[in-house]
């Protein structure tokens, strides 16, 4: 098996517990509900203005796509 490109944090049971019966009772998919959740917690935060300065530099790197 290979291993994962990216960091997976472990989420305490209880919390996956919870945010199972609250995408349940919202009728939304968990991930939904996590993405909103943290999009919503983080979306003015120091770490989400250096994660943007991120994706936008690592896309001026990548190579311009070639059209067909």
């Amino acid at each position: 098996m290979s291993s994962p490109r990216h960091y997976v944090p472990e989420i305490r049971r209880f919390l996956v517990s919870v945010l199972y019966h609250e995408a349940r009772n919202k009728g939304v998919p968990m991930t939904r509900l996590v993405n909103e959740l943290l999009e919503n917690a983080l979306a003015e935060s120091i770490g989400w203005q250096r994660a943007t300065e991120a994706l936008k530099a690592a896309e001026t790197l990548r190579p311009a796509k070639q059209g067909r």
